[in-house]
């Protein structure tokens, strides 16, 4: 009993370890995004919505990107746990490869804003604006797939600080930089809420060339050559990747756009309503920041021990997760049950919007539940690299499912008299608890596999090993 008692605390301290700085980096590029929202809105209405319409453009642009780069957390993992470092080298510069082929997709999104902005017939200040902002943004594309590969090959070795340290960093250069480009200081052109763009080219540049110099300066890394031989693309390797980041990348885009979706649903409810869940929707995305943390610790967790050959350790981190993550998401469930319309009037004075935030903030307290639930179970299964069900599952659990009931709720009386918002974010709550439920059994399914093969490997070689003492 003592020795799985020291080994839970063991393993739960290498946990801890990984999920800190992740989190603390997650946190960081979300204050990045505050900032750029509160200094463009401070130059005008116009800015504030051209900076917001251009950063809907550009994050849905650079899924691919990140999708790719997060598959190489998991192969990293796996040839670190089974002692195979002499072919991480390669594998992060097919990373690259891969990911500069995902940043085609970005390039060619933004280059097509003009036909998004012509479509949505906005007012030519707002779009010229909003085109600046996202032109800016081209020259960024190359500094993110350096950031996205190097991170996630720093924390596919389990080594998580550069994370926090180059989010710090990013974020002590975002402030500065907005200011001087937004509002022209210190001789630079006052380019309003388009200065958000120069401003974000430029941190991405730092935090890249910053994870570059580390990597190369580091001595954990000495030993693997990591750019002294350069590869020539193999498209075995880049397929490989692509398979494992594209439904990664994928299932991203059903999440995010579920959240889009549900926004432009309501919208025609009035200003009250859409105000009410932007509030409730950004306390609970910065709730989430800890089980996306957790998400992505686990997965290297048990990419890590499935490579050194041992499944039973990769489900006590899965175990670990899924309680420290739950017990979180239970107790900030129940502030924002109990503290809503606290909360709420940090945001906004007007006491309509108050009240009805309070109430969706209490369906958040459930939906915290399911989200914490579902972010685990998926950082597992990538793991075991098994992305592919998971984005039939989240596209199932997000899109028919979990929106069709949120505007079934919100909008008619097919099911009960129209719940407005409310009725969104139970389909919220719908949704993400099938999505819960169904990774958790598609884990307990390859779990199980994997075991199995595992066990039947060790049997073979020990029976090679009893015919070659005969």
């Amino acid at each position: 009993m003592r020795r799985a008692a020291d080994h839970w605390w063991t393993e739960s301290k290498k946990l801890a370890k990984l999920t800190g700085p992740i989190l603390i980096a997650q946190l960081t590029q979300m204050l990045m995004s505050v900032v750029d929202t509160v200094m463009a809105g401070r130059v005008s209405a116009v800015d504030l919505a051209a900076v917001s319409v251009g950063a809907s453009i550009w994050l849905p642009s650079t899924l691919l990107v990140f999708g790719l780069a997060l598959a190489l957390a998991p192969i990293i993992s796996h040839f670190d746990g089974a002692q195979k470092q002499h072919k991480i080298a390669n594998i992060v510069q097919q990373g690259f490869y891969a990911a500069l082929i995902g940043s085609l997709v970005c390039v060619a999104v933004i280059l097509s804003a003009p036909l998004i902005l012509n479509a949505m017939n906005v007012e030519d200040g707002f779009r010229i604006i909003t085109l600046d902002y996202l032109f800016y943004l081209l020259w960024a594309v190359p500094a993110l797939v350096i950031y996205m590969v190097l991170r996630n090959f720093c924390e596919g070795l389990s080594h998580t600080m550069p994370s926090l340290v180059i989010g710090i960093i990013g974020l002590l250069v975002n402030i500065p930089a907005n200011y001087i480009l937004i509002y022209g200081k210190f001789g630079a052109p006052a380019l309003g809420g388009a200065g958000c763009g120069v401003a974000t080219a430029i941190v991405l540049w730092v935090m890249a060339l910053g994870l570059v110099l580390y990597v190369l300066w580091a001595k954990r890394f000495k030993s693997l050559t990591l750019f002294k031989h350069w590869h020539r693309p193999d498209w075995d390797d880049i397929w490989y990747i692509i398979r494992l980041g594209f439904p990664i990348a994928t299932s991203m885009f059903f999440e995010v756009s579920l959240f889009a979706a549900a926004a432009l649903v309501i919208a025609p409810l009035g200003a009250t309503v859409v105000a009410s869940h932007q509030i409730a929707l950004n306390i609970s995305s910065l709730v989430y920041m800890v089980p996306l943390s957790l998400s992505m610790a686990v997965t290297l967790r048990v990419g890590f021990a499935l490579g050194a050959g041992n499944p039973a350790n990769a489900m006590l981190s899965h175990k670990l997760a899924t309680w420290y993550g739950m017990t979180f998401a239970g107790i900030n469930g129940l502030i924002m049950y109990l503290g809503g319309a606290w909360l709420a009037s940090l945001y906004t004075n007007d006491q309509a919007v108050i009240q009805l935030a309070a109430t969706l903030m209490g369906l958040a307290a459930i939906f915290t539940l399911s989200d914490t639930f579902q972010a685990v179970a998926m950082g597992t299964l990538r793991g075991y690299k098994d992305t592919k069900v998971v984005m039939f599952i989240t596209f199932l659990s997000y899109w028919p499912l979990g929106l069709t009931v949120g505007i079934l709720l919100s909008l008619t009386d097919v099911i009960v008299p129209a719940m407005g918002a409310a009725g969104m974010w139970i389909g919220f709550i719908v949704g993400l608890s099938c999505a819960a439920v169904l990774l958790t059994w598609r884990l307990r399914v390859v779990s199980r596999r994997y075991a199995r093969e595992h066990q039947l490997n060790l049997n073979g070689d020990a029976d090679a090993e009893l015919q070659a003492r005969q």
